[in-house]
């Protein structure tokens, strides 16, 4: 055997030692993503997944793979495996460590004195390490210094090499089909920014009870929903949302046969419905960190449940449809449906210490639903609008508190409309009673709220909300005030995983005393629904409504609504 050749197996340990340790560290530490949602907080749903924040996701993968070795990973050589802070002589590889820097010199770590054992391997790390021990060995092999392995060496790697060969071929089959998977996904990706995320609703639903039960008939009706979420930093989102629909809530009708003004009884899958099943953009808004703050922008279809906790969990549902509650009011509080359209959001936290009060934040936003209006009473600050504020605080874990302020401006039509119309017959009236939603002239309306989440186990969660509206209307005789209040019970996991039992009961949005309006009861409602989950992406939801003294009068008889809603994820 030439000498050269006795040289480059002396110091070969070192090289098979480097890249068993390096694979070894990839394998064993798989990467895995945990979302955590606070209580309440909204763009999330407690019950499955979530969002909104675009991280670790498949197109977030395809971009890592794409630029490996893009970033300047710059790696200092230490000459002690105790200059790693995060190496310590309990680790199962310390003593392999230490032999590749102390012994043979050729293991760099990172310029913050760290080595990251547990994350896992870019082929270009890999390549790194595998060329400083290639360096030594050409230093060894130029300085002809064989002393540095022993024979007992030579035994252990031949005895490692057969040991592990069937770990290697297996590994080296799993890079190869990797990599193959990665080049054909970015070869046919839809986008390296974007993913889509769709929700289509079908529901048969029918009322019954006197004069409304007779002039109303069974329905099939569907809502589909396309959300394509961008995602250009990994932390922020730009949602472009294309709905269509052909939903339409049922009519309430007196004891006399005629038609009463109200959205009691109004389906979360029935806001919003184009009607005919045609397409339009509902939501274009971007959320984004800015330092401390998260801030939310929206150019079309804003709400103010998009940015604000609404405390209401397993009841409200972001997509505003599909895996809560049935019904609008049961939903959310009715103070988070008052304006809507374009504008601005900011949710700043106040601290995240570990006293009683936890995490606590305050958000403020800002929407005005006639924005893109360029005449004189039109605008961004001189149409309709609704200003928010509200401070957010976190009892431990287990309660979550809010405090809501909205200072409206309406010039007529309804005030819980969520901006997307002023007039009250067209059927966008989400929640509420003819009484409490009806401004005969402009209005300035100042709405105070409290809401409430307590979650005494994982089993079990109490919600429920308070709000008080005070309408100061430009006309004679066209101030009112308004009350509406609610509660929910929830049984997560009821039966199966992913199932949700919840029961709600409270009074719609009334007004009594009002010139005009005949009625002065309170409109009452319990709704009780089941959601079972079929699959991961399949949801059957059963349901029953109940209204009582609809249009805020006993008289009329009540109308019980029953639905069998059935959602698609995708």
């Amino acid at each position: 055997m030439s000498n050269l050749l006795w040289k480059s197996l002396v110091v070969s340990p070192a090289v098979l030692g480097a890249t068993l340790l390096v694979s070894t560290t990839a394998i064993a530490a798989p990467n895995k993503t945990t979302v955590v949602s606070p209580v309440g907080q909204p763009g999330v749903t407690e019950v499955a997944q979530q969002p909104e924040i675009l991280a670790q996701t498949t197109i977030d993968q395809v971009n890592r793979y794409s630029n490996e070795g893009s970033q300047n990973n710059s790696q200092s050589q230490v000459t002690s495996v105790s200059q790693f802070s995060d190496v310590q002589p309990t680790d199962w590889a310390f003593q392999a460590l230490q032999s590749l820097v102390e012994r043979y010199g050729c293991i760099a770590g990172y310029p913050n004195a760290t080595y990251r054992g547990n994350r896992a391997l870019t082929r270009y790390e890999f390549a790194a390490g595998l060329n400083a021990c290639l360096d030594r060995v050409n230093e060894l092999i130029a300085t002809a210094t064989a002393d540095l392995v022993t024979k007992q060496d030579l035994a252990t790697l031949q005895r490692l090499q057969e040991e592990f060969s069937a770990e290697l071929a297996t590994l080296r089959g799993r890079v190869d089909s990797l990599e193959a998977r990665t080049a054909e996904l970015e070869a046919n990706q839809f986008s390296t920014t974007t993913k889509l995320v769709g929700e289509a609703i079908f529901a048969v639903t029918d009322v019954f009870g006197g004069d409304t039960g007779d002039n109303n008939n069974t329905v099939f009706q569907d809502r589909v929903r396309l959300n394509l979420q961008t995602s250009f930093t990994g932390k922020d989102v730009l949602t472009t949302r294309l709905a269509a629909g052909n939903a339409n809530a049922f009519s309430q009708v007196d004891n006399n046969g005629a038609p009463i003004t109200t959205a009691e009884g109004t389906q979360t899958f029935q806001v919003g419905s184009t009607g005919d099943n045609s397409v339009k953009i509902d939501r274009l808004t971007y959320e984004a960190p800015v330092g401390p703050a998260q801030v939310y922008l929206a150019a079309s279809g804003g709400r103010h449940s998009h940015y604000a906790a609404v405390n209401n969990p397993y009841f409200f549902d972001n997509t505003d449809g599909g895996n809560g509650a049935l019904s609008t009011f049961a939903s959310e509080s009715p103070i988070y449906r008052i304006g809507g359209g374009a504008g601005i959001a900011v949710n700043l936290p106040l601290g995240r210490g570990t006293g009683i009060l936890g995490n606590s934040s305050i958000t403020a936003g800002y929407l005005a639903s006639e924005a893109n209006n360029p005449s004189l009473s039109s605008g961004l600050t001189n149409g309709d609008y609704a200003a928010l504020g509200q401070l957010n605080f976190s009892v431990g874990d287990r309660l979550a508190l809010a405090a809501t302020y909205v200072h409206g401006y309406n010039t007529s039509g309804s005030l819980f409309n969520s901006g997307s119309t002023s007039d009250a017959t067209t059927g966008e009236v989400l929640v509420g009673t003819g009484q409490a939603n009806t401004l005969l002239n402009a209005s300035s309306t100042n709405s105070y709220g409290v809401s409430a989440a307590f979650r005494p186990s994982d089993k079990l969660s109490v919600s429920g909300f308070v709000s008080y509206h005070d309408v100061t209307g430009f006309g004679i005789g066209d101030d009112y005030e308004a009350w509406s209040y609610g509660l929910g019970v929830a049984l997560p996991d009821f039966g199966k995983q992913g199932n949700v039992l919840g029961i709600f009961a409270g009074a719609q949005p009334y007004s009594f005393n009002r010139a005009g309006f005949t009625g002065n009861d309170t409109p009452y409602q319990f709704e009780g629904f089941y959601k079972y989950r079929v699959s991961d992406n399949i949801s059957v939801t059963p349901g029953v409504i109940w209204l009582t003294s609809p249009g805020q009068n006993s008289d009329n008889d009540d109308a019980i609504i029953g639905t069998l809603r059935t959602t698609f994820t995708f």
